[in-house]
């Protein structure tokens, strides 16, 4: 266990241990890369100006630190984690020093490109019983391959965002006519991203083995659903306008190798992944990530003595596609990783109730609505809030806190 001088770090969510990168603004001032510690930010622009640590920090994104890879990360990781520990650099990092609620954070990076996949088997198999009650619920490819769609970079956004309801095309009604307005079902997915940092070459597939060595860090993902449009239009090219208006992500950015010690092997494949997609057992990157939902319904504001309340509690550790196959699978046509692109879970659902990272499993496709705050939900409303919530426990006394993901949703 490490010991910070930063007053707060020791026994938070976010010590020494931790050290997510970000992107803030002061008051008038210019977007700049940070690290938190505690409820602080470290300026590394601020220590980059002054020669305390070296690199890319006066811009507006992580982009041009993520794309100096491993060997720089793990430099500057080192570097920062003896900054925020060794009491003799104290007067050079305290003028660095940013108190949290003294700054406004920005999306971390900008995103190239957006996939989302569909690996949880809890989640599939759930979805496929709601849908098709009287078949096999996972589609035979399910167990082979990652299934995912390619989403849409260009809205996604930081946590805290409003989320605008989306409208669009809804399925005909009793009468048979087609309709078109905002829509009625809209839904959450609770999902873990992973962020690019090294481009990979167009046409050479990057392997299992070496796909870790391409990703920065992680954050939380909610990917926004309008479930009736989505219902309408998914046949058979998959989702669209259901999916693309709007997908949160966490402010922070966990870099992966915080949670070397959370790593845990997968369940069991069957049948066996092709080669291309199998994984290597001595290097197992299963996360056990614990995660929740907190929903806060309209007119239960914050200060007037309703807090959120937990719909589900959920664990990463048994995703049954991991991070290293999806892109082994997504570049093994040839298709090539780009600084910045954005690799979401797929919605993490467990085995249980109250485990599942949708609305649409949590209420069984709305025939059974929560009860949250005296409000009754199944899908959500405007004026509801939903924040994503994310730990992991590296060592005795130290877990660390995942940046969160919060949105409000607001009229169409």
């Amino acid at each position: 266990m490490l010991t910070s001088w930063v007053v707060g770090a020791d026994g938070s969510g976010f010590p020494a241990e931790h050290l997510p990168y970000g992107v803030f603004a002061e008051p008038g001032g210019v977007p700049r890369v940070g690290a938190r510690i505690g409820d602080h930010v470290v300026d590394l622009a601020r220590l980059a100006q002054d020669r305390v640590l070296d690199g890319p920090f006066a811009q507006p994104s992580l982009n041009g630190f993520m794309a100096e890879g491993p060997a720089r990360w793990r430099l500057v990781r080192e570097t920062l984690t003896e900054l925020v520990c060794n009491t003799d650099f104290r007067d050079a990092v305290g003028p660095a020093l940013l108190p949290l609620d003294a700054v406004a954070l920005q999306l971390p990076f900008t995103v190239a490109d957006y996939v989302d996949f569909y690996s949880s088997i809890h989640h599939a198999t759930n979805v496929g019983r709601l849908f098709r009650p009287d078949a096999e619920p996972l589609l035979p490819n399910w167990r082979h391959l990652p299934v995912g769609y390619h989403g849409r970079a260009g809205t996604v956004v930081v946590s805290g965002s409003p989320v605008v309801r989306p409208s669009g095309q809804l399925g005909p009604g009793p009468d048979g006519a087609v309709g078109f307005g905002p829509s009625a079902r809209l839904d959450i997915e609770l999902e873990v991203g992973f962020v690019v940092g090294v481009p990979s070459m167009p046409a050479r597939p990057v392997t299992v083995a070496t796909a870790p060595a391409h990703v920065f860090g992680v954050v939380l993902v909610n990917d926004w659903s309008a479930r009736d449009v989505q219902a309408w239009e998914y046949q058979p090219l998959g989702p669209f306008l259901g999916k693309s208006f709007a997908t949160s992500v966490s402010a922070w950015v966990t870099p992966l190798a915080a949670l070397s010690a959370c790593r845990v092997p997968g369940p069991r494949q069957e049948p066996p992944p092709l080669p291309h997609l199998a994984p290597v057992p001595e290097e197992p990157w299963g996360l056990a990530l614990d995660l929740a939902v907190d929903l806060r319904p309209s007119g239960v504001e914050a200060d007037g003595g309703g807090d959120p309340a937990t719909v589900s509690a959920t664990s990463f550790a048994d995703m049954y596609w991991q991070f290293p196959q999806q892109i082994a699978h997504l570049t093994s046509n040839g298709a090539h990783l780009r600084n910045g692109d954005l690799l979401a879970s797929g919605t993490v659902s467990g085995p249980t109730r109250g485990s599942e990272g949708s609305l649409l499993e949590l209420t069984r496709g709305g025939a059974e609505p929560l009860v949250v705050g005296g409000a009754t939900r199944s899908f959500l409303e405007d004026g509801d809030e939903v924040t994503l919530r994310g730990s992991a426990s590296i060592a005795p006394d130290v877990t660390l806190t995942l940046g969160e993901v919060r949105g409000r949703i607001v009229p169409a």
